[in-house]
């Protein structure tokens, strides 16, 4: 194997450099979009069971105790819990762009891949080929043992690029339409606190409305 990577030429260090940022990429980006990772059951729990003024502190410090785009944007939208509608809104609209980035942080290796993987290996190709036309130019299409390293050399980096590539793009769009799921997920989560808390808002009016009735 080592002779094969060695017949490639001064290419196959930048792609072997590449395959292994693409497969640390993969390996974390695996472990940390698995759903419970991302979205917490606990706080989803926290916010399906708010009812009362009384329950935004339990829910910050639940919030608080996980450091992930999901719970940031929550909390965010419980630290203005006391502020008119649109001002929850805007604050959790505001660290979801934020904190999407997170869940999207290492993707552009992959694109990056997936998209140069290919094109190193052309390069390749054309190094190889310019060296099989110099022995030409030299030796005569005769001397077949010494154009069989520039050959060699080309079909080996593109094999290299593509074997890269394919994995990296197939990977990325399995990963970029689970980012997109989770981030669709986290939007109906913030859409339900958002009711919730109108509907606690609405509910603390009836009640002080049905109190000062009583006074009268």
């Amino acid at each position: 194997m080592w002779q094969l990577f060695l017949k490639g030429g001064p290419v196959m260090y930048p792609l072997a450099l590449m395959s292994v940022l693409t497969v640390a990429v993969i390996i974390e980006k695996l472990f940390s979009l698995r759903r419970p990772k991302v979205i917490q059951g606990e706080i989803v729990s926290c916010i399906e069971s708010i009812r009362t003024p009384a329950d935004i502190p339990l829910a910050m410090k639940i919030c608080e105790r996980f450091d992930t785009p999901f719970a940031n944007i929550i909390r965010s939208g419980l630290a203005e819990a006391n502020k008119p509608i649109f001002i929850v809104r805007q604050a959790m609209e505001d660290t979801g762009r934020r904190e999407v980035k997170r869940l999207e942080r290492y993707m552009v290796v992959l694109e990056t891949a997936a998209a140069s993987g290919p094109l190193m290996g052309l390069l390749g190709t054309v190094i190889g080929m310019i060296q099989v036309f110099s022995v030409i130019s030299v030796s005569g299409v005769g001397q077949a043992g010494m154009l069989s390293g520039g050959i060699a050399q080309a079909l080996i980096t593109t094999v290299f690029g593509l074997i890269i590539a394919v994995p990296a793009l197939i990977i990325f769009n399995f990963l970029d339409a689970r980012i997109e799921g989770m981030v669709i997920r986290i939007d109906e989560y913030s859409h339900m606190l958002l009711k919730r808390l109108a509907a606690m808002r609405e509910g603390s009016d009836v009640e002080l409305a049905e109190f000062e009735f009583r006074k009268q």
